[in-house]
């Protein structure tokens, strides 16, 4: 079993930073890309930033340089910093990751449980 566990969430005022990671634990082989999902109230759930394991990245428009997702040099974990956070910013953030869990060539998609980023003042 795959896990994926986020941390680095909270409350920030417009302008401020915050650093999310996230850990991928238990029965894995490899795992391909890494990336984050965002889903505000009501909205659909979409796609922020992707790393691949070559290191190519994909942003949405609205986070391009302010937003910049990383990962470690064992690959299993991934980071987004966001800076200069804005209001649209808030939603809760999920991690996901496609991992190959007995390394026979077939990915999945894993999700983590989420954590919330709220932009206030």
């Amino acid at each position: 079993q795959v896990q994926l566990v986020e941390s680095g969430g909270g409350l920030v005022q417009p302008g401020g930073s915050l650093r999310l990671s996230c850990a991928a634990s238990g029965r894995i082989f490899s795992i391909n890309a890494m990336g984050w999902f965002r889903q505000a109230p009501g909205k659909r759930r979409e796609l922020v930033a992707l790393i691949t394991s070559g290191g190519s990245t994909t942003y949405q428009d609205s986070v391009k340089g302010r937003f910049t997702i990383s990962r470690d040099n064992a690959k299993t974990t991934v980071y987004l910093q966001m800076n200069n956070l804005k209001p649209d910013d808030t939603a809760v953030y999920y991690c996901t990751a496609e991992g190959d869990p007995l390394g026979l060539g077939h990915y999945y998609d894993y999700w983590g449980q989420g954590t919330q980023v709220t932009v206030s003042s």
